[in-house]
């Protein structure tokens, strides 16, 4: 199985994308495939399922963060036959390069049994003060670097009737928020993918799962948050930060299940709860909690939607006032 992932929060579009995929055969072996896997949440999934005794694919456009997070990776093995498999490409621009390479890596190590589609970045900015090309660099990067490496693996799934993908999208990707008009945009749009893909393949036994982590503590956040306009970090400080190792294990857990939605902690759940939407369950019991929730988390969101219009309003109102200081000055 190949995994692949797209992390949001965890690169920033003023650097080098780490795209990174992770190979896992499910029976004898999982044969997991993960994009973005060189750092961050993309890492930490490659070690939780090669403690798992997966066999790994690790694909990533920075060569050096690639060789040290094999060593990382390595380091959980639970049997001198596990393999780690490095390979760097950018999935984000050439189809064919990347349909080549997962080509190349499944003859090494199998047919990819799960894809996590991990790697990614973010911006974050005023709509008017973002660059037009950093909006077609996040569609490419998030986006089309999630469709690539999946177009690549789907049809040799649904020849063994069994399979994986996982898209790593965020909480801004079920919320947009103040800042995020590009970012946003981009982890919408895999929503909407993995819906319609579900759709397809579901009759073949292959199932989608969606992520949704909130900020995770990975050094891109810190990099990220030194450029976050004011509003956008007050309205982030109003939620914690997890760490990317208990993101990892929730997204391998949800994944193995089948389960379409996977969020982290109350706030995650709450969301996924309040978006659901027409998004596909995994259980009647599933659904029935949606329905017995909707209205008291609601009410809730309605309140959270009010304290982030405030922040917003005290901010500009902070703005104002310091021009009118300086030009009486």
């Amino acid at each position: 199985m190949f995994t692949y992932f797209h992390s949001e929060s965890q690169h920033n579009i003023t650097e080098p994308s780490v795209m990174c995929s992770l190979l896992i055969v499910l029976e004898p072996l999982w044969l997991f495939s993960v994009t973005g896997g060189s750092s961050g949440i993309g890492k930490c999934i490659a070690i939780e399922c090669y403690k798992q005794g997966a066999f790994i694919t690790l694909v990533a456009r920075d060569e050096s963060k690639l060789v040290q997070a094999k060593k990382e990776v390595e380091k959980s093995a639970i049997n001198d036959k596990q393999v780690v498999l490095c390979i760097s490409v950018d999935v984000s621009k050439d189809y064919s390069q990347v349909e080549s390479v997962i080509k190349q890596a499944q003859e090494k190590l199998g047919p990819v049994d799960m894809l996590v589609n991990c790697a990614g970045m973010s911006v974050s900015g005023k709509f008017e003060e973002v660059d037009v090309e950093r909006f077609r660099g996040l569609m490419e990067v998030n986006y089309l670097g999630s469709v690539y490496p999946t177009r690549a693996v789907i049809t040799t799934m649904k020849e063994r009737r069994m399979g994986r993908v996982v898209f790593v999208s965020s909480q801004a990707g079920q919320l947009g928020l103040f800042g995020y008009t590009a970012y946003s945009a981009s982890k919408f749009a895999l929503r909407g993918l993995a819906e319609a893909l579900q759709m397809e393949v579901k009759p073949y036994n292959i199932y989608v799962t969606v992520s949704y982590p909130p900020d995770t503590d990975t050094p891109c956040l810190t990099e990220e948050n030194k450029t976050k306009p004011l509003e956008t970090k007050l309205i982030s400080e109003t939620s914690g930060v997890c760490q990317p190792e208990q993101v990892a294990k929730v997204i391998v857990k949800d994944a193995v299940q089948g389960n379409f939605n996977s969020s982290v902690g109350p706030d995650g759940y709450m969301l996924s709860a309040l978006t659901c939407g027409m998004s596909p369950v995994t259980s009647i019991t599933e659904g029935l909690q949606q329905i017995v929730t909707m209205g008291l988390f609601r009410t809730i969101a309605l309140f959270y939607l009010g304290s982030f219009d405030s922040i917003v309003r005290r901010c500009m109102i902070q703005r104002e006032q310091s021009k009118a200081a300086d030009k009486r000055e």
